[in-house]
């Protein structure tokens, strides 16, 4: 395996980024490793090392975005491989949640994630060469959660930047692939990751009960397992023709298989509507 490349991982202090830093390290691969607190990130990944890079992140602050990607590219002469990974979870209705409480996850979600691409591209550019991963999620491909619809809109504006992206980047010899993750057993649905609005409305009942299942019952049954996720990613960037949608999880692949197959009804029902609306 060539363990050559220089991985960038944000959100690495937890979740799947945690647990594809902790793998890449094992292989022998040089990492740098981004969070919001860097002593949570050496708490979990270890401290700095001759293959190990921790930094602070603030994804909302561009000059600390440019100071980590340089200190990266300073550290060990490049960069190969960027993974958006760093987000968090946020339930609630859309009626119970404020403007602010929605723009903080996009922000986090999708502003930081372009933020990271704005500053990563040019060195990218220039050496004519590298892998973006954008991490979505499986609801970000099939929206029906009941609760879960800004966060799920934060990750369908993921996967529909990362179709551009691809378009944008693949002249420069940049590969993109935005991966729709199903149920991992990560910290994801824990308080710390997964916020909940701060008026609740007591009509939406089912929002409450769905709340209560994600936390009370799926944390700590999922059934994916991160360690296989993360040697799946690795594996993506050793192939000569990586995918630019990649979905992980049995459930994903069934959710997945769930929407294109209402859509392809839909299309169909409907054909005579839809191709006569020309002049």
């Amino acid at each position: 395996m060539d363990n050559q490349k220089i991985w960038f991982v944000t959100g690495a202090s937890k979740g799947l980024g945690l647990s594809l830093v902790k793998k890449l390290l094992n292989e022998g691969f040089k990492v740098i490793a981004t969070s919001r607190k860097l002593n949570e990130l050496t708490d979990a990944a270890g401290a700095e090392t001759a293959n190990f890079l921790p930094l602070v992140l603030d994804l909302t602050n561009e000059e600390s975005i440019a100071q980590a990607i340089a200190s990266g590219i300073e550290r060990f002469g490049k960069i190969d491989v960027v993974v958006n990974n760093a987000g968090y979870g946020l339930t609630g209705s859309l009626e119970e949640l404020s403007d602010g409480e929605a723009r903080a996850n996009f922000d986090i979600n999708v502003f930081g994630t372009l933020n990271v691409i704005r500053n990563v591209m040019p060195h990218f550019r220039a050496q004519h060469s590298g892998h973006i991963f954008n991490i979505a999620s499986i609801g970000g491909y099939t929206g029906g959660f009941p609760g879960f619809g800004i966060y799920c809109a934060t990750k369908f504006a993921v996967a529909g930047f990362s179709e551009s992206l691809a378009a944008e980047a693949k002249p420069f010899g940049v590969n993109v692939t935005v991966v729709y993750p199903g149920y991992f057993r990560t910290n994801f649905l824990s308080s710390g990751s997964l916020l909940t609005p701060v008026h609740q409305i007591d009509a939406y009942q089912e929002v409450r009960e769905i709340e209560a299942v994600h936390q009370n019952s799926i944390d700590g049954n999922q059934a994916g397992d991160p360690e296989k996720a993360a040697e799946a990613l690795i594996g993506v960037v050793a192939n000569e023709n990586p995918p630019l949608h990649l979905f992980l999880g049995a459930d994903a692949y069934e959710r997945a298989n769930e929407k294109i197959a209402q859509v392809q009804q839909a299309l169909e029902e409907w054909k005579t509507v839809t191709v006569n609306t020309g002049f």
